[in-house]
């Protein structure tokens, strides 16, 4: 990734976002710009390299909070944007959720996420598959006046499957099969198609009508 000097930046038109995936700033910057004309979006890994904090949050919205605070004690900047999302199945009661990335115990391990959560519902119908990704998204703003806070939430409804299929996405993205696009897998679309109905998308969508 590309480095970019901090010092060069002009901390009232520069947002940095939580993450160290360039696509996922050109996403942002794509759907925010609009309603922040002159505004820099920049990856908190352009910046540097920093440690991730603890994200002990209670859902995800709180999560993303704790990783947009966290980019602004670290970079001295005044904006921030975060995001936190994960998978929510209907008979699991919301699980795996705001532990779906360590939802078989090791953190971002794929494979064994999807293996636990094809066991889990072993026994469960098609009919009752239901699931969402979810995501929260905030905009920080602090200052010496004190913290501004805005917050989008978006979800992309579908069903768990019974097998994974395709080779795009990561996640549970073999395993879950969007309503927007029936009888696709999330894995089974291209970039452009996944981006235009993912739950990212529609936080984004709905921080931006508050701006």
């Amino acid at each position: 990734m590309q480095k970019v000097d901090i010092n060069t930046l002009d901390p009232r038109h520069t947002v940095v976002v939580a993450t160290g995936n360039a696509h996922k700033v050109t996403e942002i910057e794509a759907i925010l710009s609009p309603g922040m004309p002159g505004t820099r979006f920049v990856a908190l890994g352009e910046l540097g390299s920093f440690p991730d904090p603890i994200e002990d949050g209670k859902s995800f919205y709180e999560n993303a909070l704790i990783k947009a605070r966290a980019a602004l004690v670290e970079t001295g900047l005044r904006f921030a944007i975060a995001d936190d999302s994960g998978l929510c199945v209907d008979a699991l009661d919301g699980a795996p959720g705001i532990f779906s990335a360590r939802f078989a115990g090791g953190h971002g391990d794929d494979a064994a996420n999807n293996q636990k959560l094809l066991r889990e519902l072993t026994d469960v119908p098609e009919a009752k598959r239901t699931a969402r990704f979810h995501s929260s998204v905030v905009l920080v703003e602090s200052d010496e006046d004190g913290e501004g806070i805005l917050r989008g939430d978006g979800d992309c409804e579908g069903m768990i499957g019974f097998v994974g299929r395709g080779d795009n996405g990561f996640g549970y993205d073999p395993l879950f099969l969007p309503q927007d696009t029936p009888g696709k897998t999330m894995a089974e679309l291209e970039p452009e198609e996944k981006n235009a109905i993912s739950h990212r998308f529609h936080a984004l969508e709905d921080l931006k009508a508050k701006l």
